[in-house]
């Protein structure tokens, strides 16, 4: 008789990401890989690979990397509802994050506004290091969210990270 063991995706993970925009689009394609391997509805990655996007551009351009690697942390996970958590750490920056009103015309500021409208709740916690911040946002689960109303595969994005 033999023993087979199923190997599953994990549950959550975390990974060292380049500070800079090289690092976003690995991350995302790891995160996609293993929460659609967990079972994970395609809709709901969709949604936390934006939010994973927009948290990692956004510390890439107002925050520092930690440490002398240059790079910050990037984390997701499955909730018990079946939702993801994403989370971002990095070296912080001389404010904190916070949701913007950018004009029509403005190149930027709207990366919280777009987190807010994919995830059930976000927010801001200091480190354990008082150089470290974290920004997390929790996507709920369900049949449809931002991705599935656009009518576009956020795979394709990848093209461009």
């Amino acid at each position: 008789m033999a023993l087979v063991v199923a190997q599953k995706a994990p549950t959550s993970s975390t990974m060292a990401v380049p500070h800079g925009p090289a690092g976003v689009g690995a991350a995302r394609r790891r995160m996609r890989e293993e929460l659609l391997g967990s079972g994970t509805p395609e809709a709901v990655v969709d949604d936390a690979a934006l939010v994973l996007s927009e948290l990692l551009s956004n510390a890439y351009r107002h925050a520092r990397p930690l440490g002398a690697g240059n790079f910050v942390y990037a984390a997701w996970g499955r909730t018990e509802d079946g939702g993801v958590r994403v989370s971002v750490t990095d070296g912080g920056g001389p404010t904190r994050p916070r949701q913007a009103s950018p004009s029509v015309t403005a190149r930027g500021g709207r990366g919280l506004s777009i987190i807010t409208s994919l995830a059930r709740d976000w927010g801001v916690r200091d480190g354990d290091d008082p150089c470290e911040v974290t920004v997390w946002a929790v996507v709920p689960p369900g049949d449809g969210g931002f991705s599935a109303a656009m009518d576009f595969d956020l795979v394709d994005l990848d093209d461009f990270a």
